[in-house]
């Protein structure tokens, strides 16, 4: 195996940023003919020209591009391993955190989180972001801290800490005529159901486990969260398959649960986050006051 110089990664991680040998040169304190050596040895090294020239600029080669995060991810990594822990004074920390999370979050732990943070960082600002999708592109970038909720299977790189773990439950309003009977997969599919969907035409666990039996149910209203399934549930005779912690931000409607005559998979929640945040001692002392937090429940 090729004794690899690691002081190279630190250089290609600045190049890869201003795509500029000059500019990188500038940023690293160095002469542009070291520079240029230096590419040469990273040229060499990856077998790849990394940078190329487009008109009067330089532009990254595909494969440069590719590993661009990577390399990043890794220099951060670097430097967090090197650099000794810096204490810090959550009285004196003057910083804003986003965190992206469902409405059924925001309403059952945003007031007492924020509660909780400034108690003790007066300086300290949460951001609350609604969640569209499982799009894990805002951690990666760095507009996102943290994110609350299941972990998406493109997530591989991402860190995560189990908060706590959750299970579906059917939910239709008092006195539905679903409770006159045992709730059966075939009782289950004969009322309209409201449903949460992110993407249209996506099937969901329930669809699949009724499919397996030859049912299916009839979706009547789709809507953009379970709080609004919740509400919609209350005031008609549709059902709704909901997360039971879903159930308690929404204490004032009419409704009433049942246990499913499916199987359905755990939700599992998490905080969840990149690995280049690891070693920021900032956000390490927000997840531990989010974990705190659910920890001690709503």
């Amino acid at each position: 195996m090729r004794d690899i110089d690691l002081n190279l990664l630190a250089a290609l991680d600045v190049l890869l940023q201003e795509r500029s040998v000059t500019r990188a040169a500038h940023r690293l304190r160095l002469s542009i003919s070291a520079m240029s050596r230096t590419l040469s040895r990273l040229r060499e090294a990856l077998g790849d020209p990394v940078l190329v020239p487009a008109g009067r600029a330089m532009v990254l080669t595909p494969h440069a591009e590719a590993i661009a995060d990577q390399v990043r991810t890794l220099t951060a990594g670097a430097q967090a391993v090197l650099r000794p822990p810096v204490p810090i004074d959550p009285r004196n920390m003057e910083r804003e955190f986003t965190m992206r999370a469902n409405e059924a979050f925001t309403q059952l732990y945003a007031a007492k989180l924020s509660a909780a943070v400034s108690a003790v960082a007066p300086g300290v600002r949460l951001r609350f972001l609604p969640k569209p999708d499982k799009d894990i592109g805002p951690l990666r970038d760095g507009t996102v801290d943290l994110e609350i909720g299941v972990i998406s299977g493109d997530g591989g790189e991402l860190r995560a800490q189990t908060l706590y773990r959750d299970t579906y439950v059917g939910i239709a309003r008092a006195g539905h005529p679903l409770f006159d009977a045992p709730v059966t997969p075939e009782r289950l599919c004969a009322w309209g159901h409201v449903v949460f969907a992110r993407r249209r035409g996506r099937s969901s666990p329930a669809d699949e486990a009724l499919a397996a039996r030859g049912l299916s149910r009839r979706v009547s209203v789709i809507v953009p969260g379970f709080p609004a399934v919740i509400a919609v549930v209350s005031a008609s005779d549709f059902l709704g398959l909901v997360p039971r912690s879903a159930c308690l931000a929404l204490p004032g409607y009419k409704t009433a649960l049942f246990d499913l005559p499916i199987a359905m998979p755990e939700i599992v929640v998490s905080q969840i986050w990149h690995p280049r945040m690891d070693g920021d001692a900032g956000h390490r002392w927000l997840r531990a006051m989010v974990f705190e937090s659910f920890r001690k429940g709503p």
